[in-house]
């Protein structure tokens, strides 16, 4: 299995992609730990998991999160996929000031906050890996908000972090995943955009899946396979960048 003996902490894994990647870790060999605000959800993904531990810790809290990794002892993989309050369908010029602002802020410190406390255990044992994941919007997505410029901070964020962290043997990577169907539900983006409809989405997938290379979306199953092949020791040379898994919507 790729990912045996390795200790992996998943931010959101209560999520619907978070507790995908969470079983797929698992499914692998790893030790996993399964971190959220939610106790109800992240039990739910726990209970599908052979000894995962369970820590409600809001991944905005420095504190929280330190003092969880301290507990949680040595670590070799950190996904972030916790939620940052993106609101989109909204032209930019109309839209509040702090719902553009709110994905830049939350995703950009709590990305921040779970990458360095994972990297600092990470380069004093030489080795390491830090995920995330983000739509890949800040290559320019009308009506999406300040999901671009979210998007756009978290890539440049993993680019540095690769930089100083390679030499110290701990690797930064991340994905770019929009549009995958089994997770765009209209009660998850209604939190999101509250005028969508079950035709609207299937409309959102259709307009999709006719930009990608691919001409189809990609499933969850392939974000969740691909996250444990950068997540293991098979891809070692892999730092610094983000994998297309949008079916070419972006350029990689």
């Amino acid at each position: 299995m790729l990912l045996t003996d390795k200790t992996a902490v998943v931010y959101g894994a209560g999520g619907s992609i978070g507790g995908a990647v969470a079983r797929a870790f698992a499914a692998e060999g790893a030790r996993v730990h399964l971190v959220g605000r939610t106790l109800e959800t992240l039990e739910a993904v726990a209970s599908d998991i052979k000894d995962a531990e369970v820590a409600v810790v809001d991944a905005l809290d420095e504190t929280a999160v330190e003092e969880h990794l301290a507990r949680v002892g040595d670590i070799d993989v950190s996904f972030n996929l916790v939620s940052r309050g993106d609101v989109q369908g909204l032209p930019i010029t109309e839209m509040p000031v702090d719902d553009f602002l709110r994905p830049v802020l939350n995703g950009t410190r709590a990305n921040f906050i779970t990458a360095r406390a994972a990297a600092r255990r990470m380069a004093e044992r030489g080795s390491g890996v830090v995920l995330t994941l983000n739509s890949g919007s800040a290559h320019g997505s009308p009506m999406m908000g300040g999901t671009g410029p979210a998007d756009a901070a978290t890539d440049s964020l993993v680019r540095n972090l690769a930089m100083e962290l390679g030499p110290r043997g701990v690797r930064a990577v991340g994905l770019w995943a929009a549009g995958i169907p089994e997770t765009l539900t209209v009660e998850k983006l209604g939190k999101v955009n509250p005028d969508l409809n079950e035709a609207a989405i299937q409309g959102i997938l259709g307009h999709l899946s006719s930009l990608r290379m691919t001409r189809r979306n990609p499933t969850l199953a392939e974000i969740t396979a691909t996250a444990v092949f950068l997540a293991s020791d098979h891809a070692a040379s892999i730092t610094g960048t983000f994998v297309n898994v949008t079916g070419g919507m972006f350029p990689g």
